[in-house]
């Protein structure tokens, strides 16, 4: 079991110890070995990497978020003492942190965005604290608790982004596939580069449309649903009217899923705070126990706007769109022209399913690899039904 840093005041000879006497402290019974003191360096690096990311990212918000930041960067200053308490005179000349965390500072830094949260976030999902015999209980359970409280940073990110974002990358990926497809069936069939190119960009087209049309009334959909379900704003009006004695204000309670009890309970809170706040506000806006209301801001956040969504779909829909006819565009033909198309899209599902699996706070390869597997199987089968439709025709 780790060691604990034990406290000087304790000590007999009441003095401040020598980095030589810390060092025999945290690890009595085990000599110290060179590849110990490299690997404590390196996370000591690590250490002071992930704290400057911490403030990086505090220096680009403002608020709560920027406190919590901040709290974590402090976090990682405590674990940085460690390892220079264990390391003694053999703390040495600064090093290099692993490659991922000095590209996640390099991100911070620069960006700082979610993205980068979630970076954050799976870098402290890898911590090998709680494996390794030189670090404290405590550390491990603080990279534990460090990665829900980023993840929950994320969290606020991705709501934000979620409704947009969504119709992006599903615009991008069908764009990629569906029209790789198209031009790929129809150039198996064995009809001209002009026809094929044609093909490829109609289809650019008539999906870009299809698709901004489609995300803008689902938004616009679904946002009107949530904004039905809202309680009116001015039904608190009625509120000072009510009859006491069969205080009716139970029932919107017991409708929302209360129990009869329950309800009275409320009911009689609400009436009770307006009587001592009469021009209070909101109140019908509470709804079940925990007084959440039934479709907040943040739901509405979460879709997006409908014309954010469908300005996003159409736009990313063409620019996946646009990949799979370049070749034609440039004057290539025939298996030359189908090589160049495949390998371009089958590059930009990686990207985009490794982008998915970034924000999701996932393996990006996976999600990168299982992109290209769907996008380029569903192409691979039009093909070959390309070219049995154009062997069926000669």
């Amino acid at each position: 079991m780790p060691h604990e840093p034990s406290d000087p005041a304790r000590r007999s000879s009441g003095g401040t110890p020598t980095p030589e006497q810390r060092a025999h402290e945290l690890h009595p019974a085990r000599p110290r070995t060179r590849s110990d003191i490299r690997r404590w360096r390196r996370l000591l690096a690590d250490e002071r990497a992930e704290a400057a990311v911490y403030r990086d990212l505090a220096g680009r918000r403002t608020g709560e978020e920027r406190e919590i930041l901040l709290a974590l960067a402090r976090a990682e200053k405590r674990h940085e003492s460690h390892w220079l308490d264990l390391l003694g005179p053999d703390v040495g000349a600064p090093v290099r942190g692993d490659l991922r965390t000095r590209g996640l500072g390099f991100l911070a830094r620069r960006f700082g965005g979610v993205f980068v949260l979630a970076l954050a976030q799976r870098a402290e999902a890898r911590s090998s604290y709680a494996h390794d015999a030189d670090a404290t209980v405590t550390m491990a359970a603080d990279e534990q608790i460090h990665e829900e409280v980023v993840r929950a940073l994320a969290t606020r990110g991705r709501n934000r982004l979620s409704g947009t974002f969504r119709a992006a990358v599903f615009g991008a990926n069908d764009g990629l596939v569906s029209n790789l497809a198209l031009v790929l069936g129809i150039g198996a069939s064995g009809v001209a580069t002009s026809t094929v190119l044609l093909t490829g960009l109609a289809g650019l087209l008539a999906g870009a449309l299809s698709m901004g049309a489609g995300e803008f009334v689902s938004v616009r959909s679904q946002r009107e649903l949530l904004e039905a379900s809202s309680p009116s704003p001015t039904a608190d009006a009625a509120l000072p009217n009510l009859d006491v004695d069969a205080n009716e204000l139970a029932l919107v309670y017991r409708a929302r899923g209360m129990s009869s009890e329950e309800a009275t309970t409320r009911a009689d809170a609400v009436l009770a705070r307006l009587a001592v706040a009469p021009s209070a506000g909101g109140l019908l806006l509470e709804t079940g126990a925990d007084g959440a209301p039934a479709a907040d801001v943040d739901d509405l956040e979460t879709h997006g706007t409908a014309w954010g969504a469908a300005v996003s779909s159409f736009l990313f829909f063409a620019s996946g769109a646009v990949v799979p006819v370049l070749p034609y565009l440039l004057g290539l033909d025939g298996l030359a022209a189908v090589a160049v198309a495949t390998a371009l899209v089958g590059i930009a599902l990686l990207v985009t399913g490794a982008v998915v699996g970034l924000l999701s706070g996932t393996s990006p390869l996976t999600r990168a690899l299982r992109q290209i597997a769907i996008g380029l199987g569903a192409a691979a089968a039009t093909y070959v039904l390309g070219l049995v439709f154009g062997a069926t025709v000669g």
